[in-house]
């Protein structure tokens, strides 16, 4: 173990949450060891604003319920306090011990269990500071800091990992991913986030146990992928994960058409709504997750439309409609995405179809549409990256109309009637269906 005193680190009390710094100093007062430790200490020693703050006590999860009135006790695997302030909460977490392993729910008592694959399905074991430093995953994330006496505590290394930029799994990286394939996941999501390097150890069995991924809970899956993509790091991340052959299995509907120059409009796509996310989120503006996976999903959707139409008599419209219940259906088998976010990908890929007819008074329905916005920035995108003179032709003919005064709507609407018959023009921009792989 290593100690670095208060002049040797940068971390200051003054850039901790008030609420964060109160459970610490409520747990030191009854007598308990509390720690900052986690994400929390990573980001303050690297100069970052924290996006939380994680504590790590010698108090049983019985004991902070006892401690603290505004305590919830929650999780299964390995159970944790929340603390709730209003809208921040501040996770406590009992330090964890070293374990045995069970196969069994029978006769488990304070042993971990685990599933025939390895994978940690419960894990309340407590113990000291010493031990859960090595239960930790990353080293970057086993630092500790004590408002006891403000020294910052390193007991795997930590400290070193984060001035060199590395990312490192505590322990055999092997046995650390089949306890949970998730931490692959989460080593490349660190590594872009802070744009470190996957040490060679840590790095090596990714590939091969990726597979693992597969036991692990859609609706799991789909909240690790929304931090790996919605985080404004998402291209960097995209690329890391093609690396590591993680996206293939999160995304198999997509990897399927991966080319070997990564120029297909499928690729194209990703690449532009990761990129466009990652700038959004810097300007600190509001991003939606169906529209991220609404656009990453279009051109396999209108492949398998393409496909039904030619292998059935349905009409391109019913065609639509089942590819659509097809490709989430098959999606959903790899990431759960919400109900909620379904109705509005739904709505963004019919409002495709419906953005080539804009005359009369369907015009002005669709710009009332709530999904509008986003279906319209959906086609910019396309038209980007088809490069389709009908398509830029389209969405700049959407952008005048949004902002045209009420005036100027009726002549552009009044054009563009006598410029196309309005019997020609439905639909003619997707029953064209562009060559997913290849621009």
């Amino acid at each position: 173990m290593t100690i670095i005193p208060r002049d040797k680190h940068t971390i200051s009390r003054k850039e901790i949450s008030e609420n964060a710094l109160k459970v610490l100093y409520r747990l030191k007062k009854a007598g308990y060891e509390a720690y900052l430790v986690g994400g929390g200490v990573r980001d303050l020693l690297l100069g970052k604003k924290p996006k939380d703050f994680d504590i790590t006590t010698s108090a049983t999860p019985e004991q902070m319920r006892k401690l603290f009135r505004n305590c919830r006790l929650v999780g299964r695997r390995f159970r944790l306090a929340h603390v709730i302030f209003g809208s921040e909460i501040i996770e406590v977490a009992t330090f964890r011990g070293h374990h045995q392993v069970v196969m069994s729910e029978k006769n488990v008592g304070k042993l971990a269990l685990t599933g025939d694959n390895g994978i940690l399905l419960r894990d309340n074991i407590f113990g000291s500071i010493e031990e859960d430093a090595q239960r930790r995953d990353f080293s970057v994330n086993s630092l500790y800091y004590s408002v006891s006496d403000f020294t910052l505590r390193d007991y795997t290394g930590g400290l070193k990992d984060l001035q060199e930029g590395t990312i490192r799994l505590i322990g055999d990286p092997e046995t650390r991913y089949r306890e949970d394939p998730v931490r692959a996941l989460r080593a490349v999501r660190f590594a872009a986030k802070l744009d470190m390097t996957i040490s060679r150890e840590t790095a090596e069995p990714i590939p091969r146990l990726g597979v693992l991924l597969h036991d692990i809970p859609p609706t799991r899956l789909f909240e690790e992928a929304l931090k790996l993509l919605q985080a404004g790091y998402g291209e960097v991340t995209y690329h890391l994960l093609c690396e590591y052959q993680l996206f293939q299995l999160l995304f198999p509907l997509i990897s399927r058409h991966f080319t070997e120059h990564g120029d297909s409009y499928i690729e194209q796509m990703v690449i532009r709504v990761l990129a466009n996310t990652d700038q959004r989120l810097r300007n600190d503006m509001r991003v939606n997750p169906a529209f991220l996976f609404a656009a990453m999903l279009w051109y396999p959707l209108l492949e398998h439309v393409q496909k039904l139409t030619q292998e059935s008599s349905l009409s391109y419209f019913d065609a639509f409609s089942l590819a659509m219940d097809e490709i989430l259906d098959e999606q959903c088998r790899t990431l759960a995405i919400p109900k909620r976010l379904i109705a509005l990908m739904r709505d963004i890929w019919q409002l495709q179809l419906r953005l080539s007819r804009c005359h009369g008074k369907r015009a002005h329905k669709l710009v009332e549409r709530p999904k509008f916005r986003a279906a319209y920035d959906l086609l910019v995108l396309r038209a980007e990256v088809e490069k389709s003179a009908e398509l830029q032709k389209l969405s700049r003919w959407w952008r005048e109309f949004q902002v045209a005064a009420p005036l100027q709507k009726k002549k552009m609407l009044a054009a563009l009637s006598d410029e196309v018959p309005t019997s020609s023009r439905p639909c003619h921009l997707y029953r064209r269906v562009p060559n997913c792989d290849s621009t």
